[in-house]
C-alpha cells in the first residue's frame, strides 16, 4: 500500500530506504526552503521523493522524481491519481538504475514516454574505490599521472574545508566558472540553502590552493558508501599548474577515507563521444582517471494531461532555441 510520508517521520528511518543524495530527507528539506513543494511517499520497501514546480502565470505544475528505484505499477497509479487531483501535467522520472540488457523498460507502462528534455545526463563515469591507491594511480592515464605529480611539485596544496568559509570560496569559483562558460546554473541563494542543509551529514568541500590563492574547488556528496561530484569551479589563474588534476586525486583519496566503494562523477558524455561537443573537455578529464562509462536507463515522462503536455513541450523547445541564440 502506498502511503504519503508525513513531515514528522524519522529522517534517519527514511534515509535507510533512500537510494541517492537527491532522495534524502535533507535534500527534500532544502528544496522546501527554496520554495519548492515536495511529496514523499513509500511502499514499505522504497521511498520516493518528488518535487513539484509551478508553471508561471498558471495553476499547473510539473513533477520531478530523480534518482529513485523504478517506481512500481502501484506507485505509478498512485502518482497518476495524485496528479489529477493537483493539476500536475506530467512527472519526469529519472531512476538511479544502470542500463543493462535485461532491464525492465518504463515505456511498457501506460502514460509513459521517453523524455525529450532530460535533466540528468544518460551517462556518467564511475570509479571503483575498492582498489588500493597504488592500483588506482597505475590505472590512470599517463598524462593524468604526470599532471598530478606536476601540481604537487609546483606547490599546489589541497585542503578539505567543509565549513562556511570553504563554501564561500567554492561558491565564488563555481559562479565565476558559470559566468565564464555561459552556463545557467542555480542561484547563489539556492546553493547556500543546499550547503546549509547538507553540510552536517552529506556535503564536503575540497579546495586547491597555490600560495593561498584558491584555484579549484569541488562540492561533494557522500551517501551510502558512494561519493558524488555534483559541483565544481575553477579559476583562470595559474592554469598551467594543473590544480584540478591534483584536486580530483585528493577527492578520490577522500572517498576512500570516508569508506566509499564507488565514486560517481555525476555526468558525462558516453564512450566514443564527439570531440567537438562542449562537454568533451570534462568528459576527457574524468576519463583520465580510468573510470568506467556507465549508462542509466534514461529519462521518462509520466503524462497526466496529453494536451497540456504537448503545449508545454512546444514552449520548452522555443525557449531552448531562444537561449541558444541569445548566447551567441
Amino acid at each position: 500500500m502506498i502511503k504519503i510520508i508525513s513531515d514528522d517521520f524519522s529522517s534517519m528511518q527514511y534515509n535507510k530506504l533512500a537510494l541517492h543524495p537527491l532522495q534524502t530527507w535533507e535534500w527534500g528539506e532544502a528544496r522546501k526552503k527554496t520554495g519548492i513543494e515536495i511529496l514523499r511517499i513509500g511502499d514499505g520497501k522504497n521511498v520516493y521523493q518528488l518535487t513539484f514546480h509551478k508553471i508561471p502565470k498558471t495553476d499547473f505544475k510539473i513533477g520531478y522524481l530523480p534518482r529513485s528505484v523504478f517506481p512500481s505499477k502501484d506507485v505509478l497509479e498512485f502518482l497518476i491519481d495524485y496528479s489529477k487531483k493537483n493539476k500536475i501535467i506530467f512527472i519526469k522520472i529519472e531512476p538511479d538504475v544502470e542500463k543493462v540488457s535485461n532491464n525492465e523498460t518504463m515505456k511498457q507502462y501506460n502514460n509513459m514516454t521517453i523524455s525529450s528534455h532530460p535533466l540528468f545526463p544518460t551517462w556518467t563515469q564511475i570509479l571503483d574505490l575498492t582498489k588500493t591507491e597504488d592500483e588506482l594511480l597505475k590505472s590512470f592515464h599517463s598524462k593524468t599521472r604526470y599532471n598530478i605529480r606536476l601540481a604537487e611539485k609546483k606547490g599546489v596544496v589541497i585542503k578539505e574545508m567543509s565549513n562556511d568559509k570553504g563554501f564561500e570560496i567554492f561558491s565564488k569559483l563555481y559562479f565565476d566558472t558559470c559566468k565564464r562558460q555561459k552556463y545557467f546554473g542555480h542561484t547563489k541563494k539556492y546553493h547556500k540553502i543546499i550547503w546549509e542543509s547538507l553540510k552536517k551529514d552529506l556535503a564536503h568541500i575540497l579546495i586547491a590552493f597555490y600560495n593561498n590563492v584558491p584555484l579549484a574547488s569541488y562540492e561533494l556528496f557522500y551517501f551510502k558508501n558512494i561519493l558524488y561530484y555534483p559541483y565544481g569551479g575553477t579559476s583562470i589563474e595559474y592554469r598551467n599548474l594543473m590544480a584540478s588534476n591534483l584536486l580530483m586525486w585528493e577527492t578520490i583519496r577522500l572517498g576512500k577515507k570516508l569508506g566509499a566503494t564507488k565514486f560517481d562523477m555525476w555526468g558525462s558524455l558516453g564512450p566514443n563521444y564527439d570531440k567537438t561537443d562542449p562537454w568533451s573537455g570534462f568528459t576527457r578529464f574524468k576519463e583520465g582517471y580510468a573510470t568506467k562509462f556507465t549508462e542509466f536507463v534514461g529519462s521518462y515522462d509520466l503524462i497526466i494531461s496529453p494536451f497540456l503536455y504537448r503545449i508545454y513541450n512546444l514552449a520548452n523547445s522555443l525557449r531552448e532555441v531562444y537561449l541558444k541564440f541569445s548566447l551567441k
